[in-house]
C-alpha cells in the first residue's frame, strides 16, 4: 500500500507538543484538513485556542522530522505495511463511530481485516490453565463461525485467543500498545510473526515507540470499539481486561464473561461484570446467538448439505446434545458417534463444550 500523501501533515499534527488526540481533532473541526490546520496563521490559532496555541503550532521539533523518518522507512519496507488515517476510506468503520478513534492505526498484515466481523478476546496475564483452555477454545469455535478474534497479544488470555484463531484456520488481530514493529512480551515474536501472516498487527503508536505503561490502557478502547461483542475470560477486580468491558459498553458494544470458582480470584471481575449487566456465557453458541441479535438476519434458507444430509437436518440450527440427536435419528450411538465425527471433520459440525454440537456458521 502506497504512503497516503497526506500522511506527512497527519503526523506532524499528531505529534505536536501537548496537543494530543483531543487537540488535533479539535484543529481538523476547525481548519478541515492536517494541512490546513499546520499552514494556520498564529492570528486563527491564537482565536481558537489562544497564544499558547499559537506558540505551540509554531515550532517544529527535531525528534517529530526523525520519528516521520522513521516511520516513512517502516512502512515503505515491506507490501503489507499500511498506515490509515482517520479520512483514509478503508478507516474501519465501527472505530470511526466512537468518541476517541485513532488519527493514525499502523497495521502489519491484512488491513482490510479491520472492517471484518470480530469477537474481542480478553482476560488476565496471570491466567489459569482453564483460563487459557476456554480462550482457545472460544477463539477457535467463534473463528469456525467466521468472525475474526481480537485481542491484545498480552501474556495469558490473549495469547490463548490468538492461538485458538490461527489454529482453526481463522483469523485473528492483535491491537498492540507499542509501535507495530515492537514485540511485547517478546516471547510472543512468534506468534505475532503468525498473526502478521494471516491476521493483522494494529497500533496508533508510529514504529520505534517503546513499551510504556500508559499505552496499554488507550489501546484497550480500539479493541473494544472494533468488534461487536468483548468476552472477558478471566479477570480480577482490578484487571485492566474490566476497563476494555468498560469501554465496549461505552462504545455500544455487548460484553460477555465466563464464570468460575468463587473462590478464585482470577474469576471476581467476571462475576462483576456478570453482576453489572454482562451476558454469562459457556459456549461460543452463547455468543453468536446473542450477535445474531444484535442485527437484522435473513431467515436461514435450506441449503443442499440439509437437504441431503439427514443429521444434519436433525441437528437444526441450535446447539444439541448426543442424547437429543440419538432421539431424534434412531441411529445407534455408534453410528451416530462415526456421523458426527465425519461431519465435524468435513467442518461442517462444530463440537463445543459440554458435550453439545452445533451446525457451523458460514463466516
Amino acid at each position: 500500500m502506497a504512503i497516503p500523501d497526506d500522511f506527512d501533515a497527519w503526523f506532524r499534527l499528531l505529534q505536536t507538543p501537548g496537543l494530543g488526540r483531543e487537540g488535533a481533532r479539535r484543529m481538523l473541526a476547525a481548519f478541515g484538513s492536517p494541512d490546513a490546520a499546520l499552514g494556520a496563521t498564529a492570528q486563527a490559532l491564537t482565536e481558537l485556542g489562544g497564544p499558547a496555541l499559537a506558540a505551540t503550532m509554531a515550532r517544529r521539533e527535531p525528534e517529530c522530522e526523525a520519528r516521520l523518518t522513521a516511520a516513512r522507512a517502516w512502512l515503505a519496507d515491506g507490501a503489507e505495511r499500511h498506515v490509515l488515517t482517520l479520512g483514509d476510506a478503508l478507516y474501519p468503520p465501527l472505530l470511526l463511530q466512537t468518541a476517541d478513534p485513532p488519527l493514525l492505526l499502523y497495521v502489519q498484515g491484512r488491513a482490510s481485516l479491520l472492517a471484518a466481523e470480530s469477537v474481542a478476546i480478553v482476560g488476565s496475564r496471570d491466567a489459569t490453565p482453564q483460563g487459557l483452555a476456554n480462550a482457545r477454545e472460544f477463539a477457535r469455535e467463534l473463528a469456525q463461525a467466521g468472525l475474526s478474534v481480537v485481542s491484545g497479544l498480552a501474556a495469558g488470555i490473549d495469547g490463548a485467543a490468538h492461538e485458538g484463531a490461527l489454529a482453526a484456520g481463522g483469523t485473528t488481530l492483535a491491537v498492540v500498545g507499542t509501535g507495530p514493529d515492537r514485540v511485547y512480551p517478546a516471547r510472543h515474536r512468534a506468534l505475532a510473526r503468525r498473526i502478521a501472516d494471516t491476521g493483522a498487527i494494529v497500533s496508533e503508536y508510529d514504529p520505534g515507540t517503546p513499551v510504556l505503561p500508559e499505552h496499554f490502557p488507550q489501546r484497550n478502547r480500539i479493541i473494544a470499539a472494533l468488534s461487536r461483542g468483548t468476552l472477558v475470560v478471566e479477570a480480577a477486580p482490578r484487571s485492566g481486561s474490566l476497563i476494555t468491558a468498560r469501554l465496549a459498553v461505552e462504545a455500544g458494544r455487548e460484553v460477555f464473561a465466563v464464570p468460575g470458582s468463587i473462590h478464585s480470584a482470577q474469576s471476581k471481575g467476571c462475576h462483576a461484570l456478570i453482576r453489572q449487566g454482562a451476558l454469562l456465557v459457556e459456549s461460543a453458541a452463547d455468543i453468536l446467538e446473542a450477535l445474531r441479535g444484535t442485527r437484522p438476519a435473513a431467515a436461514p434458507a435450506e441449503t443442499g448439505d440439509e437437504a441431503e444430509d439427514p443429521l444434519l437436518a436433525a441437528l437444526g440450527h441450535d446447539p444439541a446434545t448426543l442424547d437429543a440427536l440419538l432421539a431424534r435419528t434412531g441411529w445407534p450411538s455408534a453410528e451416530l458417534s462415526a456421523k458426527l465425527l465425519e461431519l465435524e471433520l468435513d467442518g461442517r459440525v462444530a463440537r463445543l463444550p459440554g458435550g453439545l454440537f452445533q451446525r457451523r456458521i458460514a463466516g
